[in-house]
Formats: C-alpha cells, structure tokens, sequence
C-alpha cells in the first residue's frame, strides 16, 4: 500500500471550508480568511507543510440545497 497516498487523502479540502476563498489574483489564486493570508497553493496543503499538522481552523461549510 502507497503510504503517502493514504496520508494526502487524509488531509482537509479546502473546497469545503467556509474560510477558503478564491481571490482572483493570478500570483496568488487561493487564501484562508481565518488565517489571513493567500497563497498559490491550497491552503491546507501550505499549513501541513509550515506546521506537519492538518488545519486547525477548518469549518466546514453548511450545505443548503437550492429551491427548497
């Protein structure tokens, strides 16, 4: 068993965080409002990599369904 693809997918995305956000600028795509900084990469993968632990302030985000 590849022991490092099972540690990436137990890292956060993102994607479901609701401090992640898109910035627009192409030097830096991506931020975390909680932490307060952006970066080229995904956030939670530049915290794993300062910190060797996932992020502590992931929250995920609430999922309503549209129409109802």
């Amino acid at each position: 068993m590849n022991v490092g693809a099972e540690a990436k997918s137990d890292r956060l995305n993102c994607m479901n965080c609701r401090h992640f956000y898109i910035t627009y600028e192409p030097a830096h795509p991506y931020g975390c409002r909680s932490m307060n900084f952006k970066s080229k990469e995904i956030p939670s993968t530049v915290v794993f990599a300062n910190s060797g632990m996932p992020c502590q302030a992931f929250v995920a985000k609430e999922i309503t369904t549209a129409g109802k």
